[in-house]
This record gives C-alpha cells, sequence and structure tokens, in this order.
C-alpha cells in the first residue's frame, strides 16, 4: 500500500485523470500535486518574465494558482484533500527530484500537444526513466 503519491499537473486533461487516477486507486495515500513553473531563460519564451520578477517563488506560486485550485476541486469531487506544491525548474528534473520523498509518482502520460497525443510526452519519458520510484503514467 502507498502512502504518500506525487502528481504532477499542468493543467492538462491527462494530468486531470492522473489525479483522479491517484485518488481513486489509493484513497488512503498522502497525495501531493506538484506544478513545475519553468525555470527562467532567455529560450523558454513565458518562462523568461520570471527572471524579471523581484520574488520568483512568488511569482510562480501566482502562475500555478489556477492549476492548484483546479486541483483542490477535483479532490473535493473525489472527497479528499490533496496537498500542493509548487517548483521553478525543467519539469522533469523537478518531478524526479522530489520523487525521492514518495511511494510512487502517478502522471498524465503526455501534454495537450497534437505532437504530445502521438507519443508518450517527454516529460512523462524522462520521469519513468529517472525515477527513483514506480511510476504510473496515465492517459
Amino acid at each position: 500500500m502507498l502512502s504518500r503519491v506525487l502528481v504532477p499537473m499542468d493543467g492538462s486533461e491527462m494530468a486531470e485523470r492522473a489525479l483522479g487516477y491517484a485518488l481513486e486507486n489509493h484513497p488512503d495515500a498522502d497525495v501531493t500535486v506538484l506544478v513545475v513553473v519553468g525555470e527562467p531563460s532567455v529560450m523558454m519564451g513565458e518562462a523568461m518574465s520570471l527572471a524579471f520578477e523581484e520574488d520568483i517563488e512568488a511569482a510562480a506560486e501566482q502562475r500555478a494558482e489556477a492549476v492548484v485550485d483546479h486541483a483542490r476541486e477535483l479532490a473535493s469531487d473525489h472527497d479528499a484533500e490533496i496537498d500542493t506544491a509548487v517548483a521553478v525548474g525543467r519539469p522533469a528534473r523537478a518531478i524526479v527530484a522530489r520523487a525521492e520523498n514518495y511511494d510512487a509518482v502517478v502522471l498524465g502520460s503526455h501534454g495537450g500537444s497534437l505532437s504530445d497525443r502521438l507519443f508518450v510526452g517527454d516529460v512523462a519519458e524522462r520521469v519513468f526513466r529517472r525515477s527513483p520510484g514506480p511510476v504510473t503514467t496515465v492517459r
């Protein structure tokens, strides 16, 4: 039996399904939803604006707020409570770094783009190749 489950969420339908799966299949586990906001860099579009923020952590929390709020609503629909966390960085790296503190990771098989729908997403693939523990992908 799993006691701690990490569920990365990015606002995609697959991430929502992953949270639902975790809540339904591990009802006694402590579930933490992790939202990763891209690291600041000139190559990363929207994430670049984080570099101009005085408080990067506060800006990341603000950008993750809609996903976190939606995750809490989904958990409420399952009569469950969740913990939440926000990280700044590359999603796969941030997820794997936190995975060592959990019994398992449950994540969506891909994001919302067409190329992601055709194959297992890049983030999911990197997580299940590098995670120190079990990974369940949900599609």
